[in-house]
């Protein structure tokens, strides 16, 4: 059926005046909804991508039963140095992890990444600290809608999208009510937080839109603006009390001696922060090398396990050390060097695709090289490759609405608000790399009735 309505969908595109009314369409909506990320379309596509209902349920609940080992993960982790050292927690991450936010979540809002195929779902990454994307989707999903192409094809097919800005105010305001222990007594102010100047800044004025919109003073800034008197946080004067922070904690430790209001204001619990920086347990991508780990298999029940096994990629930290692979024990560095077609190297706590080796597409000279540049650097991983999904998607070339057929990787990205999966976006990219900031776009999800 999902071949059969995406096949019907091009064939709507076919006809030159819908392709040429539905481009003019999209791209009046992305210039007015701010999406334009570092200057180029954010979705430069002419199709959604469509997700069977039936998919949808595995979906949801395979992210929801994963997201609960990584809730058993944080809780023993705040306990357990080996668990921190596992994950590769250096001492001022240490240091900020063990500071209670005032509630439970580990990450109150995180987004799994993973591929979707005929073969089941593999999750490849979690951005457990500060996911974006969540209001590009929302407005693209908008967008989509209203496009001729789109309003032609629910003739036939029944679809729904997916809102992530309502659950993300939601979790906010619910984080805030956890902090306080009752109900404000007033609306609360929020501000978002990161570095100036940064290609997301259009999704911060989109997010602003909304809270203001449903009530709630909103109010972008950076490290830099903000002043801490002993007891409230402020910018420019407005006293915040729940700070959606934005800002990566890599990003805040080199100018957090000199600008430490944020830090000092979360110390003295003045202000709600969402999320924490408790989200980095979650957030280093050496959590899957915990969850796969026989040596914590102990933490999760067994339908945890069963899960972890099935959509989790066996993963390590990559260091000179003898580990099981599958009952059978191996030297990690030989055996890495050996089985370069099914491995790819990548950083520990880093984003955008930056350091990221892949094995399959390396000459042997390469691959030695790319193990020791993350020996030497000392906090990298490696993980064994994953079936990937590849779709054909109509693609815009130019300002005039001419598109061209052509295969995209796809990486579906479910978001979780307190655990919960209650949208997700997709990624699409002509590389192995299905990242916005390293060249690809993204496109709404639409879940299709069977």
């Amino acid at each position: 059926m999902l071949k059969e309505a995406i096949a019907y969908y091009h064939l709507l595109l076919e006809d030159g005046s819908i392709a040429t009314d539905s481009a003019k369409v999209l791209d009046e909506g992305l210039e007015r909804s701010k999406l334009i990320f570092d200057g180029r379309r954010l979705t430069p596509y002419l199709r959604p991508h469509f997700v069977t209902e039936s998919d949808w349920a595995l979906v949801t609940r395979t992210c929801e039963t994963i997201w609960s080992t990584l809730q058993k993960v944080k809780d023993a982790a705040i306990e357990d140095n080996t668990l921190l050292t596992e994950l590769g927690f250096g001492e001022i991450e240490r240091d900020l992890v063990v500071i209670d936010p005032g509630y439970d979540h580990v990450s109150p809002t995180a987004r799994l990444d993973s591929f979707l195929t005929p073969g089941g779902l593999s999750f490849v990454e979690l951005n457990g600290e500060s996911p974006a994307g969540i209001a590009y989707s929302d407005s693209a999903s908008q967008i989509f809608r209203t496009m001729p192409v789109m309003e032609q094809f629910s003739e036939r097919y029944n679809f729904r999208g997916l809102e992530g800005r309502p659950k993300m105010l939601d979790v906010l305001l619910s984080s805030y009510r956890e902090f306080l222990g009752k109900e404000p007594e007033k609306a609360p102010v929020i501000g978002i937080v990161d570095l100036r100047d940064l290609p997301t800044q259009k999704e911060f004025e989109l997010f602003k839109e909304y809270f203001e919109y449903h009530g709630y003073t909103s109010l972008i800034c950076s490290p830099e603006q903000l002043e801490f008197d002993g007891k409230k946080l402020y910018y420019d004067g407005v006293a915040l009390d729940i700070v959606y922070k934005r800002l990566l904690i890599n990003e805040y430790l080199p100018i957090m001696d000199a600008y430490p209001a944020l830090l000092d204001a979360y110390r003295a619990h003045a202000i709600c922060m969402v999320n924490s920086p408790r989200g980095k347990l979650v957030h280093k991508k050496a959590i899957f090398a915990v969850l796969t780990n026989e040596d914590f298999t102990h933490i999760f029940d067994e339908s945890e396990q069963i899960a972890i096994r099935e959509h989790i990629p066996w993963t390590r930290r990559f260091r000179h050390q003898k580990t099981q692979l599958y009952g059978k024990e191996i030297d990690l560095v030989e055996w890495t060097r050996a089985n370069s077609h099914e491995l790819v190297l990548k950083p520990n706590d880093d984003y955008g695709g930056h350091g990221i080796y892949i094995g399959w597409n390396s000459s042997e000279s390469e691959w030695d090289d790319a193990i020791s540049t993350a020996l030497e650097n000392g906090d990298y991983l490696v993980q064994r490759r994953v079936q990937t999904a590849k779709e054909p998607f109509p693609m815009l070339y130019d300002d005039l609405g001419n598109w061209t057929m052509i295969e995209q990787l796809v990486d579906l990205d479910p978001l979780l608000f307190n655990g919960v999966v209650g949208s997700a976006f997709t990624r699409l990219s002509s590389t192995e790399l299905a990242n916005v900031s390293s060249g690809g776009g993204m496109v709404p999800t639409f879940i299709i009735q069977d």
